[in-house]
C-alpha cells in the first residue's frame, strides 16, 4: 500500500538515513544532478532543516510503501508570492522499489491532493531533464503534457541535456484510483 502524509519530526532521522545517508546513492544521478547539491548533514537536517521546511509543510509529503519511508513529494510555486504557477516533483530513494508503479501512483495522488488544496489553480507543472526517461514516462502515463523543451541547457557529465516542461490542467485530470491512502 501507498500512503502519503505529512511529515512529522519523529520521521526525520530515518527520512535522513533513507534519503541522505549515501551521497553516492543512485537516486542522485536522476533528480536534478546537474545542480550538484550537497546533502545536508544529519544533526543540520534534524535539528534545522527538517524542523524549518519539511515538518507542518502543506507542500511536502512523506511516500510510505507497505510503511516504510520510501520517498518524498514536494510542491512550490516558480512565480513566488503570486502562487499561481504551481511544480511538483518526487523522489524515490529506495531503488529497490523503483520501476513498480510506485512513483506513478504517488505522482497521481500527489496531483489530487495539490488540486484540492489550490482549488482556483488551473494547471500544475513539473520540470525534469531529457536523461531521466524514467520521469518522462511517469508525466507521459499520467496525463501530463510536454509544454516546453529547452534545448541543451543541463550540463551533465560531459554533455548537454534538455530541459523537459511537462504539466497537467485540472480539467485533464483521470482519477487514477491507487492502491493507496493519503492522509491530509
Amino acid at each position: 500500500m501507498i500512503k502519503l502524509r505529512q511529515f512529522k519530526t519523529e520521521d526525520l532521522a530515518l527520512f535522513w538515513e533513507t534519503a541522505y545517508s549515501d551521497p553516492q546513492a543512485e537516486w542522485t544521478k536522476w533528480n536534478g544532478p546537474y545542480f550538484k547539491d550537497v546533502l545536508p548533514k544529519k544533526d543540520d537536517f534534524i535539528n534545522n532543516i527538517g524542523p524549518e521546511r519539511f515538518v507542518n509543510n502543506m507542500n511536502r509529503r512523506v511516500i510510505l510503501y507497505d510503511g516504510q519511508i520510501i520517498g518524498s513529494v514536494s510542491a512550490y510555486f516558480e512565480d513566488g508570492q503570486l502562487k499561481s504557477w504551481l511544480e511538483v516533483g518526487i523522489v524515490i530513494y529506495q531503488q529497490a522499489t523503483w520501476q513498480q508503479g510506485i512513483g506513478t501512483r504517488a505522482l497521481g495522488m500527489w496531483l489530487e491532493i495539490l488540486f484540492e488544496q489550490y482549488d482556483s489553480l488551473p494547471h500544475i507543472g513539473l520540470t525534469t531533464w531529457s536523461g531521466n526517461k524514467a520521469m518522462m514516462r511517469v508525466s507521459e502515463k499520467l496525463g501530463l503534457k510536454l509544454e516546453g523543451q529547452i534545448r541543451q541547457v543541463r550540463w551533465w557529465q560531459g554533455q548537454y541535456w534538455d530541459s523537459m516542461k511537462y504539466g497537467i490542467l485540472r480539467n485533464e485530470m483521470t482519477p487514477i484510483s491507487p492502491s493507496g491512502k493519503i492522509e491530509l
